[in-house]
């Protein structure tokens, strides 16, 4: 007789067959799902590009200027699909304005409200404004009736581009720029802060781990925006400025070093403690996770970057070579970042509290929770990148254009 089994009973039953050792009827299936692997993905992104930003208004590193701008649209781009796989995650999006109206302040997911919209509305959008209040006053002289109605209503019709009025508005750049550096740190911190705060998982219980996930938010961002630069850049047929992304390559490179030191660290922290649970953990590592934690996360995220980066540095490197070199390396480190993401969030729902057994992960194609819904996610902030690029263009001006806009 040939048994037909529902959906539900079908999925339980097939993670049954991947469990090994002893383990609670309620721990077989994972709860948090590929969503909120991509949401501290896309929260770093917004960090590490907001941070790569700062080192033009802060520190005056003036070899990344022209990449300031397509930094803080591509934090935005990601920054306004930050809050959407929690809200997908949660079954009832239409519900989260409740954290508003009632908040909780001794709740970390709950306070994620009020650092996202003081980062959006006061750091972010201000900046922005003020960065592009004179090009958009500029542009309404020589645009078309609609781009000139878009770049009216953006610039609140203001109409002043003295020289007092733009020395203005640097300093207040400068300004906000300066509160958005411990904001962004804020932004990306707290996460790895939910997860260190939870004693109960010895996979996510430590000191480090918010270290860790905000360098690991700034190699993220950083790798990121060199990425699109590299490719926007040939797209509109201009030469790549090598001094850029060689100053851009350097601090990713140190960061990356960082990043790696933080993790090897915390990982001998572990070995040194050696709780009841580091066996359990070795089992993780070596099974479930090797190939996403040990070739993914560290070999193909970290080791062969590091390389790369390392033999540039070392050899003489023609400029060609150098762009390839760079572009893999980029590539590498998100997918390297993501990875350690994946490892973290799911990795960390895996084993048991009993410490005596191993569960799996069978992730979804489609559904509100499955892969195509993860991958939309990751698309969306393209497509809001490429039509801000279109309103607020990112370009430094040539002298033609200059001269024109004067």
């Amino acid at each position: 007789m040939i048994m037909h089994l529902n959906p539900l009973t079908e999925r339980m039953y097939e993670l049954l067959k991947q469990v090994s050792g002893y383990i609670y009827p309620n721990e077989i299936e994972v709860h948090w799902s590929i969503l909120v692997v991509v949401y501290p993905y896309v929260t770093g992104l917004v960090a590490g590009a907001f941070i790569l930003a700062s080192l033009v208004k802060v520190f005056n590193v003036k070899e990344v200027q022209a990449v300031y701008k397509l930094s803080m649209l591509t934090a935005l781009s990601f920054l306004l699909i930050a809050p959407l796989p929690l809200l997908l995650h949660l079954g009832h999006p239409e519900r989260s304005y409740e954290i508003f109206l009632s908040p909780n302040f001794t709740s970390a997911m709950a306070m994620f409200g009020f650092v996202y919209a003081w980062y959006l509305m006061v750091v972010l959008l201000l900046e922005l404004w003020f960065t592009y209040r004179k090009d958009m006053i500029l542009w309404t002289k020589h645009e078309g009736p609609v781009m000139r109605w878009i770049h009216r209503i953006l610039s609140l019709f203001s109409n002043d581009i003295s020289e007092k009025a733009v020395a203005f508005d640097k300093k207040v750049v400068k300004g906000i720029t300066i509160i958005g550096i411990p904001s962004a740190f804020l932004l990306h911190g707290y996460v790895g802060f939910i997860f260190g705060s939870i004693k109960a998982n010895p996979w996510w219980s430590s000191v480090l781990i918010p270290i860790v996930f905000l360098f690991s938010a700034i190699v993220s961002g950083i790798a990121m925006v060199l990425l699109l630069y590299m490719i926007i850049t040939p797209y509109r047929r201009e030469e790549i400025d090598m001094k850029c992304v060689d100053k851009i390559a350097s601090y990713l490179f140190y960061a990356v070093i960082v990043d790696f030191s933080l993790e090897m660290l915390d990982f001998i922290h572990r070995l040194y403690e050696s709780e009841e649970s580091i066996k359990i953990l070795g089992e993780l590592v070596s099974g479930k996770l090797f190939i996403s934690l040990g070739i993914v996360q560290v070999l193909l995220g970290m080791i062969f970057p590091l390389g790369m980066m390392v033999a540039i540095k070392l050899f003489r490197v023609n400029s060609e070579l150098r762009k390839l070199l760079y572009f893999v390396s980029a590539i590498l480190i998100q997918i390297g970042i993501f990875a350690t993401r994946w490892n973290v969030v799911i990795g960390g729902q895996m084993f048991s509290k009993s410490f005596r057994g191993l569960t799996a992960y069978k992730m979804e194609l489609t559904g509100l929770e499955g892969l195509f819904t993860a991958l939309v996610l990751l698309i969306v902030p393209f497509i809001i990148l490429a039509i801000l690029i279109k309103i607020l263009p990112p370009w430094e001006p040539t002298k033609e254009e200059n001269y024109i806009l004067e």
